[in-house]
């Protein structure tokens, strides 16, 4: 798997070449189409198959959750309350904010997918109405990718509320920062500036400031994927408290080990070896992490989500699968 910086520092490049030569509209549009097809296969898969009915009813269970509501209000009062922190900076509060934010999205919405998935997969195999559910026309596999997609569309109706109510607040900061310090006011501007994409239509004093919210909160929601399908996957043998233990450290190490073996801190041939065997096992988060951009003001472009949604697509992919394996002959009664 690639160095993150490397990756970053390669589109950064490509971005600038796009910029100047004006050819990153056909990457957008791409990202668009394959955003709206995705969405259009959701509902196909949702009202017109037996894994879809299942994924509906594991969606409005998940909401009714008060779990739901109590993640989703905390992270809506940590964006507020670090819009109006001041963070002593010296003028990189709105840096900080948009971390500070998108790590707050991040952190919920991982705890909500992981304890989705412990709920309605470990739980109902526990108490046996996993069993009641599989007497009927639905087989084991369709069982697995409704409560797959069923969590995810959980997830999307927390981060849509969220990614609002974020872009509301970084647009706001910088009129709120330059108030502060007696400073004008930048003007405002149309609605979709607040995007914050690499479109050279886009213009605005403001749009500086909101780079990288919609593509990080996109990353975002591609790390919750596949973290997701890695807990659905832990869900079908392992109890509840177990599979959360096992997300956490997989979170912990797929963000940490890449770094160590690109960087080539570990010195042992053992112990680079066994890292880079875990680095390659387990899923690269730091392909999805945003960080560095945001202390360098650097938009994410159009190529950089597509290589992302490509490496999230296939590790799902293979995780599900595993799921698929590990439920097979999984004793139900």
């Amino acid at each position: 798997m690639p160095n993150f910086h490397s990756l970053v520092l390669a589109a950064t490049e490509a971005a600038d070449l796009t910029e100047a030569t004006g050819t990153d509209g056909w990457q957008w549009g791409l990202v668009f189409g394959v955003t709206a097809a995705l969405c259009v296969a959701l509902l196909v898969v949702d009202y017109k198959t037996q894994a879809g009915v299942i994924a509906r009813a594991t969606t409005k269970e998940a909401i009714r959750q008060p779990v739901f509501l109590m993640l989703l209000g905390l992270a809506l009062l940590l964006l507020v309350v670090n819009t109006f922190l001041p963070f002593f900076t010296f003028g990189e509060d709105v840096k900080m904010l948009k971390d500070c934010g998108l790590a707050t999205i991040l952190v919920c919405g991982l705890l909500l997918a992981i304890w989705t998935a412990s709920s309605s997969i470990a739980d109902e195999i526990e108490g046996k109405t996993a069993m009641t559910l599989l007497s009927k026309p639905i087989n084991r596999r369709e069982f697995i990718v409704g409560k797959y997609l069923g969590i995810l569309q959980t997830v999307m109706w927390m981060l849509i509320p969220l990614a609002i109510v974020f872009l509301f607040l970084i647009y706001y900061k910088v009129g709120y920062d330059a108030r502060e310090a007696s400073k004008d006011q930048p003007p405002w501007f149309s609605w979709i500036d607040m995007l914050g994409l690499q479109i050279p239509l886009l213009t605005g004093d403001r749009l500086q400031s909101i780079k990288l919210i919609i593509p990080g909160i996109a990353l975002i929601f591609l790390e919750i994927t596949v973290l997701t399908a890695c807990s659905v996957a832990i869900s079908t043998r392992l109890p509840t408290i177990v599979n959360i233990v096992s997300c956490i450290a997989i979170f912990v190490v797929g963000h940490l080990t890449p770094m160590l073996v690109q960087q080539n801190v570990l010195k042992l041939e053992f112990v680079t070896f066994m890292a880079r065997l875990i680095a390659t096992v387990l899923p690269s988060l730091e392909v999805f992490n945003t960080q560095a951009a945001v202390a360098t003001g650097i938009a994410v472009p159009a190529s950089y989500l597509l290589y992302s949604l490509l490496y999230c697509g296939a590790y799902s992919t293979a995780a599900i699968l595993l799921a698929f394996i590990l439920f097979e002959d999984r004793d139900l009664a």
